[in-house]
């Protein structure tokens, strides 16, 4: 006997999910994939660098703001450290001042690959003391100062974030680094709430934190910073 199956349950069949185990199975892929980084940079040796070739000198990595990317090197010399040393200021230690390429965010993973790979080429080419380099930047650059000490703390001797927001998260990997945080308390680009988070934070870990905060001061708490012999 021949049945006939309506067209309407072949239709059912055919859209209907027949239940089953899961096949799916987990799996990882790993490679190992290279970028070039260009760091154009400034480097500033000490006056005496030269006359005592035995002496090795504390360094400092100095990291712009937003407004210095790019590829015109002189713009990394309008703030900061990198304007002081321009206008004829003498300090002792080695300063390198990299600009950041366009586009690009000095807390980014390429970027931190990128100022760590600086360093050690710094401190292979240069007489620094590896027990006293320290890192500071300014807005942006005070950001990448934050992250690139939470992703490499026993590289940094100290670090002076400036008006640049950090993640509570990277207190715990800070707790042993001093940290000399400076901001304006009008800030109206980073709110001073990023700073006393990041104070907060450490508190928490019983970290080494000091804050300097300019009451009248917005944006622009770099000039005053870079200016203070004491830092």
């Amino acid at each position: 006997m021949t049945r006939i199956v309506p067209w309407w349950l072949l239709a059912i069949a055919l859209v209907t999910p027949v239940l089953g185990a899961d096949r799916q199975e987990p799996a990882t892929f790993t490679k190992t994939v290279c970028k070039d980084v260009e760091l154009r940079h400034w480097v500033y040796l000490p006056k005496e660098y030269g006359a005592d070739t035995t002496k090795s000198w504390p360094l400092i990595l100095f990291l712009h703001g937003s407004g210095e990317r790019g590829n015109e090197l002189d713009r990394v010399k309008v703030n900061g450290l990198p304007k002081e040393l321009g206008a004829g200021r003498e300090i002792p230690a080695i300063v390198l001042s990299p600009q950041c390429p366009a586009g690009a965010q000095w807390p980014g993973d390429l970027m931190v690959e990128g100022l760590m790979a600086l360093l050690d080429d710094a401190q292979a080419r240069y007489r620094v003391d590896p027990r006293r380099v320290h890192v500071t930047g300014l807005s942006l650059g005070g950001h990448g100062t934050w992250a690139l000490a939470a992703a490499h703390p026993d590289r940094f001797a100290a670090i002076a974030p400036v008006c640049g927001a950090g993640d509570p998260e990277m207190a715990y990997p800070l707790r042993r680094v001093p940290i000399w945080a400076f901001h304006g308390a009008k800030d109206p680009v980073v709110p001073i709430a990023y700073m006393q988070e990041m104070a907060d934070a450490m508190a928490r870990v019983h970290g080494d934190m000091r804050t300097t905060v300019y009451p009248e001061a917005g944006h622009d708490s770099w000039s005053e910073t870079y200016a203070n012999p004491e830092l």
